[in-house]
């Protein structure tokens, strides 16, 4: 047998449904569950369900004051499953127990190796733990991508499928880019002769960080030049001209001090102070005649710097900044957007080369995927219809039909579509809108028959897949059954001798009354209670001598 992609390998209920407590193993090959109508048997996959993810409430409770726990035991295929334990920083363990617990107020939680994990998790890995196949799930029929994964399993594509994907994956993840690229450059066109216009309007008007104060500083002084012209003069004739001015009063002041120094040291020091200060005052003096002198009235100039102030003060005010650093920075933004404007045909440019670059490797992968599918379904379509004749379908007719569209979509360049005819001459027609009920369930069941030698499966449970058929045709499914079992686990819920004669294991699912209520129990019958159970389904009685020699030869094949 190859390596499972999983194996549920022990199954806990407490306190559920009719379950106060059961306890059962689940080996490899295929198992059959057998048991009276209304035994329990389908508590068993209500329980999974729930461990598996399901939403619960109080009304599961068999005992509403205690708390319900559900227990499974799975053996993990690490290559299969390893990515969710991953994803959710899970430590991976091939034996895994998933527990989920329901209180009696209604609140559950799910444990995963006993670390608390969300349902999201659980119903994560019930994809890939356990394939449960009732009435219902015969609608997989009509999803497209049921049965490209059959048609793909059985060409050896599966692999390539899933790298095709990726590919058509990226060349759309590329497009929306590439259209986000367009809608900007459209944007662009808008706002660009704006934007354009507001950094030409700076860049036009050199400034610098101070420029401002020293624009008004200088004219203020241009506006009051003839008053500073003639306070500057004033203190120089004040110093240095004039009939009484300062520097001639301190000259005869140092004249004076000059000859007494020779008396005491300290007038001399006196004479060298006021010596150095008449130095200093000529000096000055000078300096503002001198500054006075280039003191100018410059109509012009203060006309210029009036419109530059008032240009800074207009340009500020209209980007809505204090400052001269303010209005520096909103323009080196101005001019990022042109920048990022001018880049944006390069991205476009880029993006086109990139999405036609992907686009190729989508179209070569879809086309191998077309050739090898196209390459498969005349075997397929043989092997499904000689199972469905040794399903007693003779005239059954599965044909797969693949049609090329003009481009790739999810699936490649194929569009697939099942077409059935159950009767003779009746024309083809899609599988799920002209099969019965019992039809559909024996595709189904083909179908996985095929799969089950194509492909890493998990745990597959039918639920009475027999329903409806007949003693020679239940044979028949018993066949198919035990042939999948060879390959993977198989549990079968059934109410037929010849197939729970086909069980490897075989479960017996009953009913039994106490002073309080009925409780549902199961356990693994023995050989010998194996020929006494299938006798009774047999006889649907007490079982006769003949029921149990047939019971006997059903299990001896």
């Amino acid at each position: 047998m190859r390596p499972l992609c999983a194996m549920l390998r022990k199954l806990y209920i407490r306190n559920f449904a009719l379950i106060r407590e059961m306890d059962v193993a689940f080996p490899k090959g295929l198992t059959v569950i057998t048991g009276e109508t209304g035994a329990g048997k389908s508590i068993f996959l209500e329980a999974l369900g729930l461990v598996l993810g399901k939403r619960a409430d109080t009304s599961a409770l068999q005992d509403k004051s205690q708390k319900c726990i559900i227990e499974a035991e799975f053996e993990l295929n690490k290559a299969v499953v390893g990515s969710i334990f991953e994803e959710h920083e899970l430590d991976f363990e091939s034996n895994a127990i998933i527990r989920r617990e329901i209180s009696s107020e209604g609140k559950s939680r799910s444990f995963l190796n006993d670390s608390l994990v969300s349902l999201t998790v659980l119903k994560q890995l019930a994809d890939h733990v356990i394939d449960i196949h009732s009435q219902h799930e015969t609608l997989l029929l009509g999803d497209t991508q049921f049965r490209f994964d059959i048609v793909d399993a059985f060409a050896g594509t599966t692999e390539l499928y899933s790298t095709y994907y990726k590919h058509w994956q990226e060349h759309g993840r590329l497009l929306k880019q590439q259209q986000a690229w367009l809608d900007q450059e459209q944007q662009a066109k808008k706002e660009h002769d704006y934007i354009q216009f507001l950094f030409n309007e700076l860049n036009e008007e050199p400034f610098r960080e101070g420029d401002l104060k020293a624009f008004e500083e200088e004219a203020a002084a241009l506006e009051n030049a003839g008053y500073i012209k003639s306070q500057l003069g004033l203190a120089s004739q004040i110093l240095s001209t004039g009939e009484a001015h300062v520097l001639s009063a301190l000259t005869q002041a140092r004249q004076a001090l000059g000859t007494v120094a020779k008396f005491k040291s300290d007038y001399q020091t006196y004479t060298e102070r006021l010596n150095s200060a008449i130095i200093e005052l000529k000096d000055l003096a000078g300096e503002l005649e001198r500054e006075a002198e280039s003191v100018s009235l410059d109509p012009a100039r203060l006309e210029w710097l009036n419109e530059k102030t008032d240009r800074l003060n207009r340009l500020m005010k209209k980007h809505g900044v204090t400052t001269e650093t303010a209005l520096m920075a909103e323009k080196e933004k101005l001019e990022q957007q042109l920048v990022q404007f001018s880049s944006l045909a390069e991205h476009i440019e880029k993006g086109n080369k990139a999405i036609e670059k992907a686009y190729n490797e989508c179209v070569k992968r879809a086309e191998e995927l077309s050739r090898k599918r196209a390459g498969v379904l005349k075997q397929l379509e043989e092997d499904m219809n000689t199972l469905l004749r040794d399903l007693s379908m003779p005239n059954a007719r599965f044909v797969a039909e693949l049609n090329h569209n003009p481009e790739p979509n999810s699936f490649g360049f194929d569009e697939l579509r099942f077409m059935f005819s159950a009767n003779k001459g009746s024309d083809f027609k899609e599988l799920q809108k002209v099969a019965s009920g019992g039809e559909l369930s024996r595709v189904m069941l083909s179908l996985k028959s095929l799969l089950a030698g194509k492909k890493q499966l998990p745990t597959i449970i039918f639920d009475e897949i027999d329903t409806g058929v007949s003693g020679d045709v239940a044979a028949k499914i018993g066949n198919i059954l035990e042939k999948m079992g060879s390959e993977l686990q198989v549990i079968s819920i059934t109410h037929l001798p010849q197939i729970a004669s086909k069980g490897k294991h075989h479960l017996f699912v009953y009913k039994q009354d106490d002073e309080k209520q009925t409780n549902s129990f199961i356990k693994a019958l023995t050989k010998e209670e194996r020929v006494n159970e299938i006798a009774k389904m047999l006889s649907a009685g007490t079982p006769t001598t003949s029921a149990l020699k047939n019971a006997k030869e059903l299990l001896n094949g």
